[in-house]
This record gives C-alpha cells, structure tokens and sequence, in this order.
C-alpha cells in the first residue's frame, strides 16, 4: 500500500484530471510541453514503424500500431533505475510470484490484460520493448502501490497523464495516425486536391488536377509533393506561356481565372485565395501533347528538377529516379 495520506484523493478514482503544480518538473512535463516529432512478446514479426527519444524517454510504435516505451524510457518515467526494470521483467514468471509482480499483473488484469511477459522485441531491434498497457500499470505501480519505495516522479508523471492514455500521448509524440486514413507522404498531395475540389468552372480545366498523374507517379518512386516540390507552378508558367505565344485562345476559346488556395500550413498559403488560369477544356489534348512533347519531351520538366537539386529541395538521386521512372512512363 502507498505511505501516502490514505486522506486525500487518488487520482486513480477520479475522472477529473489532476493540473501539476506550476514548478512541478520532470521528463514527462517537459515532453508535454514539446512539439510532436514533423520519420514487439519474444520476438515479434514486427518491426518498429516509428520512434524517437524525448529528454531520455524512448518511444514508438510498431508496425501493427502498439505503442511502446523503451525500458530506460519506462525507468524514468517511474523514477527507477533501468536494473528495476530489468528485474520485473526476469520476475514476471517466478515462483513464487514476487510481491511486485503480482501487483502489476493484478493492475492489468483489472483492465483485463494478461501477458506472459511485459516486454518484446522487434525484428529490426534487439532491444526489449514495452507496450503501453505494461509501461502504464507499472507506472501506476510506483506512483501509488510500491509502498516505501513509491517514487513521486511516477506519481507526478500519472497525475500528468490523467484524463490522457499514454497511447494517444506516444501518438502524438511520434506523429503516428493510428487510422492511417492517408499515409505521411500522401497527405500533402491529398490536401491540396482535397482544397481544389469543385473550385474550377464548368467547362473548364486547371493544371493541377491534370498532372495529377505526374505526381502520384513521382510519388510512387519517393518523390512526394511538398511545399519545396510544387510542380504545378512550373508547368503552369510555362503552359502559360506556350498558350500567349501561340495564341490558343483563337482556337479554343478565352482562358479565365479562378480562386486557387495552398492547405494552411503550405508557405503559400499567406496569399491565399490566389488566381490562377483556368483553361477551356476544348484545349486538353493539346495541353497533354504539349505536356508529353515539349514540357517532359523537350527538357523542361528536367530543368525544373534540377534547379530544385541546385536549391537544395531535392536530393540527386531522387531528382534522377523520378525523371527516369515518369519518362519511363510516358515512353
């Protein structure tokens, strides 16, 4: 049992979450307090999707979605040693069961989780890892049910916790979307269709929508769109230009402007709604031969990978890969 004043509340009774005094300090608040980071029982056929490290607490999330703590991350986020936590885990199956042992498994068991060991590894790690499930009853453990040796770092790190499971907080922190509904490298690309959607007149077309197929092949060799990688701009000037100089309007009618917006967190979005052209939709074959024969034909689709090379936005390799495999494509 805790030593604490059996008087006042525990927090494991209530709903309300408890607010930390405002000196209170430890590696949790301070972890709180960061931004999320914009990249197993036995040995698992997993691997680990995602992890980082945030003021010496390790944690991830692996390839199925179980989120974890590393067993130093677990010690400190208990006030214990990392040997403490080495311990429990080469107690879990003794016999007798060692009194701290039991308690833990009790605490699991009230929220009807059984295990036959509290770590794993993964197949791309050698290091023992701890689910959430495990990691937060051995916390509760020490912040109320270790008598003398009840650390008040578990303590206060559980009370921060309070109202906020440490699955959603490993989440956060990791920058996992459990849903995986549109995966990390997409979602940009998805915004800005998503912020494009019913914005051109009837009978009309605009450049982005119609390179899509550029960018979801780009994007299939690892080149996925950005706020440094925006090929529409290119394209779009340079269409425009092929447009004036030849006068197209004569034979396809007057081009018109329309709201175009970036997604809130593109840079480009301070000067949102932007015009931009949109063009007749008697000009689409014309615009996808002059997109396959001239802008990716004659080098110009080229030229625009390499200056972004030049900049700094795009890697060599990426820039070479990408040519190959969407010239390849169109070939």
């Amino acid at each position: 049992m805790s030593t604490d004043d059996p008087t006042k509340q525990d927090p494991r009774n209530t709903s309300e979450p408890i607010t930390p005094k405002p000196n209170a300090s430890s590696a949790l608040e301070r972890v709180l307090r960061s931004k999320p980071i914009n990249p197993k029982q036995g040995v698992l056929a997993l691997e680990i999707a995602k992890e980082v490290e945030i003021e010496g607490i390790g944690m991830g999330v692996l390839s199925d979605g179980t989120p974890f703590l590393s067993g130093r991350g677990l010690a400190r986020l208990c006030g214990v040693s990392n040997s403490v936590i080495v311990e429990i885990g080469a107690d879990w199956n003794g016999e007798p069961a060692r009194p701290r042992v039991e308690r833990i498994k009790a605490i699991l068991a009230e929220r009807g989780v059984t295990t036959e060991t509290p770590f794993s590894r993964s197949e791309n790690d050698p290091a023992y890892i701890y689910p959430d499930s495990v990691s937060l009853a051995v916390l509760e453990y020490y912040a109320f049910d270790a008598g003398a040796n009840v650390k008040d770092t578990a303590r206060r790190n559980y009370r921060i916790l309070a109202g906020k499971t440490l699955r959603d907080f490993i989440y956060t922190q990791v920058g996992y979307d459990p849903t995986n509904a549109v995966p990390d490298a997409w979602k940009q690309f998805h915004d800005r269709v998503a912020v494009t959607f019913n914005k051109v007149p009837p009978g009309f077309f605009i450049v982005f929508k119609e390179i899509a197929d550029m960018v979801v092949t780009l994007g299939q060799h690892g080149l996925h769109i950005d706020e440094n990688f925006v090929p529409d701009i290119s394209v779009g000037r340079t269409w425009s230009a092929h447009w004036t100089d030849n006068n197209l309007n004569e034979e396809f009618g007057e081009r018109q402007q329309c709201d175009h917006e970036y997604p809130d967190y593109f840079p480009q979005a301070a000067s949102n709604p932007q015009q931009i052209y949109c063009y007749p939709e008697a000009a689409l074959g014309e615009f996808r031969r002059w997109v396959r024969e001239n802008y990716v034909g004659e080098g110009k689709f080229a030229k625009y990978l390499e200056g972004k090379v030049k900049k700094g936005d795009l890697p060599p390799s990426f820039a070479t890969l990408a040519l190959a495999a969407y010239v390849g494509d169109e070939g």
